[in-house]
């Protein structure tokens, strides 16, 4: 019997082999069964991205990072870890250790770091140890680096980091507040300026050990301003950089939509707004774009609010307007309607809406359904005494969603349920310093807002979480922060979309009828 004989015995035996241990281990080795409907399951690795909170050496800024308990964290097994540390710290990190290596080589000898070195590498800013409870850390100055932080095991499911950064005096003066953002590789800002009164920086964060390249598109009112400055910018490993939007283009615009887009890589932004008069914030990316938007949690002593959409496929968007209040929805005279061009920002001014009474503002489409984005610039106060912020569209609550730094006094929990009531549970996390959580459950009407007093920590120290939960129909959540500074409301919203805590895991099973013909 020759080899070429042997070899095909040998092959025909280990496939009966291999078939026959398919067939005793298969659900069903004729194939009627198939896999299991998908799981939700908690998510094991979480990324967060800071951009440098200030320019303003008056600036102080508050970090709070938070993980909500869920029934993943309860289990020793699932135990995790989390750190927030400096953009750049790695790659410091590691030429410090090559030229400690090469000074070890060069003298033959095992010198012990100084002091400053041992105390100074590889520690983190922020490093919270367990779900349930807000930690917090403090910056100063305008030195105050971006940051970059991973979790895993128990501490990834929710991670949220919020920064909170407050200007008393000068340029950037204000309560400039964000949740920290996550990786991704398009990002929308309808609400973005190049006017002379507005100094607005894009801040593009890379987490990665490899270089990203970006684009920043501008849209005007009349369609793309053209400029070539906003293309293949090079942002490097673990590293963070600001692009002033006024440079890349000659043409002084005050409403404009900016569009950054990842070639390589992936990275997270955010636009810092700064106003001659109206103070600053931060500027988050719109949600994606979709036919229906929702624009959560008007303050109610707003004094002005701007709308600023953009559609960005091949068709116009025409969009009906409603106020979502108190005790139903409006719709806003004269402005009942609104036209946006494709490829074409389109901003509207509606005054004082709100009327004393804090609301959301929906667009629906009037016929077709068109994808849109759109952010709103709410402000407070009059005279030399206003203060911006922006609420941009938003993602409903979901599952779950969470807004850290919330403090005893100044946080306003803002509810919406524009197309059907919805039931929700709030829960008070354990303060940073002290505290036990409370919970309580709120049921929105179908086309309200309710704006209310969140719930507080029983025996509060410190700051804590507000945890949200969708537990009937859809809603949509925002949370303000409010602070008086000598005369003048300074404040900031946050929208709280699903913190995509959990993902969607499919059971395999095995399935002999994939080999049959």
């Amino acid at each position: 019997m020759n080899r070429t004989t042997l070899s095909l015995i040998a092959a025909g035996t280990g496939l009966v082999a291999v078939t026959g241990f398919a067939a005793l281990t298969s659900p069903d080795s004729q194939g009627t069964e198939t896999a299991s409907a998908a799981a939700r399951k908690p998510v094991e690795r979480s990324s967060v991205l800071c951009p440098a909170p200030s320019s303003s050496d008056l600036a102080e800024t508050a970090y709070t990072s938070f993980t909500p308990k869920s029934a993943a964290g309860s289990s020793s097994a699932a135990k995790g870890s989390a750190e927030l540390a400096p953009a750049q710290r790695k790659l410091k990190d590691e030429a410090d250790g090559k030229d400690k290596k090469k000074d070890k080589d060069k003298d033959n000898k095992t010198d012990k770091p100084d002091k400053a070195d041992k105390k100074g590498k590889g520690k983190p800013f922020l490093a919270p140890e367990e779900p349930g409870k807000a930690v917090t850390a403090d910056a100063s100055g305008a030195d105050a680096p971006a940051l970059i932080g991973s979790a895993d095991g128990s501490l990834a499911p929710g991670w949220t980091v919020q920064q909170t950064t407050k200007v008393p005096a000068g340029s950037g003066r204000g309560l400039l507040g964000m949740a920290c953002s996550t990786p991704d590789t398009d990002f929308w800002f309808p609400g973005a300026s190049t006017a002379k009164e507005r100094s607005d920086y894009v801040h593009v964060t890379n987490p990665d050990s490899t270089a990203a390249v970006v684009d920043i598109e501008l849209y005007g009112r009349e369609g793309a301003i053209k400029s070539e400055l906003g293309e293949g910018i090079q942002v490097p490993p673990e590293s963070s950089v600001p692009v002033l939007l006024s440079t890349l283009t000659d043409e002084p615009q005050t409403n404009v939509t900016a569009h950054v887009t990842a070639r390589t890589g992936r990275v997270g932004a955010a636009v810092q707004a700064r106003d001659d008069e109206l103070g600053a914030d931060w500027l988050p990316p719109s949600a994606d774009p979709g036919g229906s938007v929702v624009l959560p949690g008007i303050p109610k002593d707003a004094t002005s609010v701007r709308l600023l959409a953009f559609a960005p496929g091949e068709d116009d968007a025409d969009l009906k307007v409603s106020l979502a209040g108190r005790t139903g929805s409006i719709t806003p005279a004269g402005n009942e309607t609104l036209h946006v061009k494709s490829g074409m920002t389109a901003a509207v001014d509606l005054g004082d809406l709100t009327k004393g009474e804090a609301g959301s503002l929906v667009l629906t489409p009037t016929e077709d359904s068109t994808p849109v984005v759109a952010a709103l610039r709410v402000t407070r106060g009059k005279g030399a005494d206003q203060e911006m912020a922006f609420i941009p569209a938003a993602a409903p609550v979901g599952e779950r969603a969470t807004a850290a730094d919330n403090r005893a006094k100044g946080s306003t929990l803002a509810l919406t349920a524009p197309r059907g009531t919805a039931k929700v549970r709030v829960t008070a996390s354990a303060g940073s310093e002290g505290g036990r959580p409370v919970t309580k459950t709120y049921t929105v009407r179908k086309g309200t807002t309710q704006a209310v007093e969140p719930p507080v920590p029983s025996g509060l120290k410190g700051t804590y979480a507000l945890t949200v939960e969708q537990v009937s129909g859809t809603a949509y959540a925002a949370r303000t922060l409010a602070e008086n500074e000598d005369g003048v409301p300074m404040f900031t919203v946050q929208t709280l979309p699903d913190d995509r805590g959990t993902v969607s895991v499919p059971e395999a099973a095995q399935d002999l009828a994939v080999l049959q013909d």
